[in-house]
């Protein structure tokens, strides 16, 4: 037998080698390779690295008018083998810029499965052979949203959209995190809107699609003009009631409305089709580039306003708690107060926005007053709207001294409202951002409003305007008829700690 020691050495030797023989096996396991590398693409990170270099070159000659003071938001680009659509796709390098993108959600078409709405690889990072590239945390968001975003086991993921565009995104914006995403068949609305709840202003929106597949020369190039046209002008009717238009007509849907909701402009970049680069011109397939620029209308999704951090919505609970308890002839501790004083002394509350004070008992409504906007400072606008939401709700009795103990406060702090410009009842649905956007309807005299918070009791967007109708005084189905004016704003909220 071996002495004790020398047995306890190699069998700790031996455990200590499994397990990080398990762990490497578990962490490739997690990483989705390259499927076609060597295939659409050179599987060496030389040859890839300067194949891509040379396409960047030959892009740079091609003359584009870009729009001055103007923010890269998203990009239509190209999936077929580089010999073919590369040129195209490397005029992406023209309007990239050299930093600012730390997040890129692609979108590709689903040319194998058969999906259902969308689905998401599980693996933790895409790889190429020019290296890993980790997936976002925005992923795990969006994967609770199972009905939408399906769960593709990396054995099955062969998709080429989604691996022929990481090189060049790799290669032009060297370090940024994933949202990989399929697309099949089905409704695009709420997966334009899950994905918009994802975007901020470090995010690039990258699509990929071809054009026509296989049509002669001439009749492919007169089509892809027509496709192209739809897409510049935001309406892409005729690429949805035309087959063999684009094979990304998802993605590209789910785009078109993004570009509807935040006022994108897209701009030609690149035009071309395999019969001008490696191909025979009796049958050939249709590339372009596009790219849209614009701002968003909101600059991150999980607090719609980066207004405040969180430290400084907690100042802004306290006070209204502590304006209550004034209210009833009751003061904070000294070094409560002491710490409440230093806090309001920070110069980001001097701004003037609306704002709206929630009382709640037992998880009940038990008051809630607000303003729109503000022609004072955010300070000013909590304490009175502390008072008017305990004592003035015309809903609820006054606020007790013995409640004041039991309730809990939420603070909401409102960005500008502004317009939305619709054209019928179907385009007002589509506009409309779930848990997101705030929203003001006014009819004549009638006016009212329902905070993003509503939205957990009203999901759907018909039931949510037709009760917002009706606290406004008028019938439920207001919202269906002409006359009806519609503001959207954002909200960041705070509750007590």
């Amino acid at each position: 037998m071996l002495p004790k020691k020398i047995f306890i050495f190699w069998l700790s030797l031996g455990l200590t080698l499994w397990m990080l023989a398990s762990i490497s096996v578990a962490h490739c396991e997690t990483v989705r390779q390259s499927v076609w590398a060597g295939l659409f693409y050179p599987a060496d990170s030389t040859g890839l690295s300067q194949e891509i270099d040379a396409l960047t070159h030959k892009a740079q000659q091609t003359e584009i008018r870009i729009p001055k003071n103007s923010t890269l938001r998203a990009i239509v680009m190209p999936h077929a083998g580089y010999i073919y659509s590369g040129w195209t796709a490397a005029h992406v390098a023209r309007v990239l810029p050299d930093e600012g993108i730390s997040k890129v959600i692609l979108l590709g078409p689903d040319h194998r499965i058969g999906l259902r709405n969308a689905a998401i690889c599980n693996a933790q990072a895409y790889a190429t052979p020019l290296g890993r590239i980790a997936l976002h945390p925005d992923v795990d968001v969006l994967r609770q949203q199972k009905k939408l975003f399906k769960d593709l086991p990396i054995a099955q993921d062969k998709e080429h959209s989604l691996e022929v565009i990481l090189p060049f995104l790799q290669r032009y914006l060297k370090n940024f995190k994933l949202v990989p995403i399929v697309v099949g068949h089905g409704d695009s609305g709420p997966i334009a809107r899950a994905i918009d709840a994802i975007i901020d202003d470090q995010t690039l929106l990258v699509i990929s699609s071809d054009l026509s597949h296989y049509l002669p020369y001439k009749e492919a190039m007169a089509r892809d003009q027509e496709t192209i046209n739809e897409i510049l002008n935001v309406k892409p009717d005729k690429i949805k009631k035309t087959d063999n238009r684009a094979c990304g007509l998802s993605p590209l849907l789910i785009l078109n409305q993004l570009a509807q909701r935040h006022h994108w402009n897209p701009v030609l970049l690149h035009y071309a089709n395999s019969g001008d680069t490696a191909g025979d011109r009796s049958r050939v397939v249709g590339y372009a580039t596009i790219a849209y620029f614009g701002d968003l209308s909101m600059k991150n999704a999980y607090n719609t306003t980066t207004q405040f951090n969180k430290s400084q919505g907690q100042t802004l609970v306290k006070l209204a708690r502590h304006t209550l308890m004034e209210r009833f002839g009751r003061n904070n501790p000294e070094e409560v107060a002491q710490a409440l004083q230093t806090a309001l002394s920070d110069d980001s509350f001097k701004m003037h926005c609306g704002t709206f004070v929630t009382l709640t008992l037992g998880g009940q409504l038990r008051g809630c007053i607000g303003s729109l906007t503000s022609t004072e400072d955010v300070l000013q606008g909590v304490k009175q709207n502390s008072i008017n939401a305990a004592f003035h709700d015309p809903r609820f009795a006054p606020l007790s001294e013995k409640d004041l103990e039991r309730i809990e406060i939420e603070v909401s702090v409102l960005t500008d409202p502004k317009p939305l410009v619709y054209q019928n009842r179907a385009d007002l649905i589509q506009k409309l951002r779930p848990h997101i956007d705030g929203v003001i309807i006014q009819k004549g005299a009638a006016r009212s409003t329902f905070l993003p918070q509503v939205w957990e009791q009203l999901p759907n967007p018909e039931d949510f305007l037709g009760h917002l109708c009706m606290k406004a005084g008028l019938s439920a189905k207001a919202w269906q008829e002409p006359g009806l004016e519609v503001q959207t704003y954002q909200v960041q909220y705070f509750e007590e700690d």
